[in-house]
């Protein structure tokens, strides 16, 4: 009795000295500060993909999950808050993988979201991300260390270096390598500077992206990639970690593909790409080759949904978030994307290639996952501007089960997955004694009907638990601006 009552001793001494170090304006956002926290009677979906166990009790001491177990034997600390979850959820925070810090701004140019897309996601669940390319690193790692000296509310950040990007880019806002003692120099700097992730972008080259990829891995970095000049499978032969946004980028699949170039036929590309086979073939083949080389796929629906006419539904909640001027950009692109017109300029037909290109993608990213591949989620904060941090992350598990995966499944990828791929299955990605207090608390059963994912009531982020609606509401009208 005596040692069990220093471990609590031990645990209130820690979780008082972390709650110290919130700044008042993160304070703001706090709604359960206990150095012992007891959920109970909650339903615990734990994102392992293993069913969820009804009428359980969650203790939380110090930052970390203390014990789960079942209600009716758990054995309550007494100086404990407790909070009864009857008819409530309990799952992983989830481990966002594509989460931009930055949104389209018009031109051609991104703006950085650098204060309302941390509270946004935090909102919406995701207490770990990966930014998946950077154009203000130097933003992002100042980010990440306000957020985590408890300076201002957000998620943990993996910080990815600046984009690798190769000459004959379109976007202004990236460095363009000069070759591959460039790469070698570019990752190896901004290892040095806090970044452990790196982004290859389209214009890359075979010899850029072999030296990058050398050059993380000697220092423990991983590199992953939206491709255009390298198709998937050559990518994967250099050693590259992870590929992004699926089936719909690489270019390996077009009849005029030429080594080292990038080559969009607009419509045509696409029409192949809604037709092409999955489930035999060069892009079968593709899939195996992907798996048997360890190569991570991430999933990123909510900005291919945008472009489909007709979907998704346009939420209040989306549209209260975004600036004026942002909001009027969305709904004119939205207009614009079903437009015949535009369509026939565009595609050189009045009917949209979208959905079937965004329902080939969806049974892409199934079939890769049915063959092992480690498929990871994010939501992408760019297209047309619809989809924003944290209610896209929402969407993306959302999409997920529509692509074919239970609800379990899908839960189990936003969370478990995206914590394996970044080498920390001991602290996040699955609800466990000895694991991080990263918990989400949603209204309803997620592992019955996925849109309650939405409902999310409480985020636990190292045992402290936000408002998400006092976050979202702090950042009104704001995104498209900061």
């Amino acid at each position: 009795m005596r040692k069990f009552s220093l471990v609590i001793l031990l645990c209130l001494t820690a979780a008082s000295a972390w709650a110290q170090k919130l700044s008042p304006e993160v304070r703001e956002f706090v709604k359960v500060d206990a150095p012992v926290v007891a959920l109970t009677h909650v339903r615990v979906i734990d994102g392992t993909g293993a069913a969820a166990r009804e009428d359980q009790t969650v203790i939380l001491s110090a930052g970390k999950i203390a014990s789960v177990g079942d209600a009716a034997s758990a054995s309550i600390p007494k100086d404990a808050q407790v909070l009864d979850l009857h008819g409530e959820s309990v799952i992983p925070g989830l481990v966002g993988m594509h989460d931009h810090m930055f949104y389209p701004v018009g031109g051609g140019m991104y703006g950085e979201m650098g204060y309302s897309f941390p509270r946004l996601y935090l909102a919406g669940g995701v207490t770990t991300i990966r930014t998946t390319g950077a154009l203000e690193p130097y933003t992002d790692l100042n980010l990440k260390e306000k957020i985590d000296t408890g300076e201002m509310p957000g998620p943990h950040m993996h910080v990815t270096g600046p984009y690798l990007e190769g000459k004959g880019s379109w976007a202004l806002q990236m460095h363009q390598l000069s070759g591959p003692d460039d790469a070698t120099k570019t990752v190896n700097y901004w290892i040095d500077e806090g970044v452990d992730n790196f982004k290859a972008y389209m214009f890359i080259t075979p010899g850029e992206l072999s030296a990058a990829i050398t050059a993380a891995h000697k220092r423990g970095a991983k590199v992953t990639g939206h491709l255009c000049t390298i198709g998937f499978r050559e990518a994967a032969a250099l050693g590259i970690d992870d590929l992004e946004h699926g089936l719909v980028v690489d270019t390996e699949i077009y009849p005029w593909k030429k080594p080292d170039t990038c080559l969009d036929e607009d419509g045509k590309s696409l029409d192949i790409l809604g037709k092409v086979e999955v489930q035999s073939g060069a892009v079968h083949e593709m899939i195996l080759d992907l798996v048997q080389r360890h190569v991570a796929m991430t999933s990123t629906l909510p900005v291919f949904e945008m472009i489909v006419p007709g979907r998704p539904p346009i939420e209040a909640r989306v549209l209260d978030a975004l600036a004026p001027a942002a909001k009027a950009a969305f709904l004119a692109n939205k207009v614009r994307a079903a437009d015949s017109a535009w369509l026939r300029k565009r595609y050189g037909s009045e009917v949209s290639p979208w959905p079937a290109v965004f329902k080939k993608e969806m049974e892409f990213e199934h079939a890769f996952a049915q063959a092992g591949g480690l498929l990871l989620a994010g939501l992408d904060p760019t297209g047309m501007g619809g989809v924003i941090a944290g209610f896209g992350d929402q969407r993306e598990v959302e999409l997920l089960v529509e692509a074919g995966f239970t609800p379990l499944e899908a839960i189990h990828i936003a969370t478990a997955n995206g914590a394996q791929y970044l080498g920390d299955t001991d602290h996040i990605g699955t609800v466990a004694t000895g694991k991080q207090a990263d918990l989400v608390v949603v209204k309803g059963d997620p592992s019955t009907n996925i849109s309650d994912i939405e409902k999310v009531e409480i985020v636990f982020k190292d045992g402290v638990g936000y408002d998400p609606a006092r976050l979202i509401d702090s950042v009104r009208g704001h995104v498209g601006n900061n």
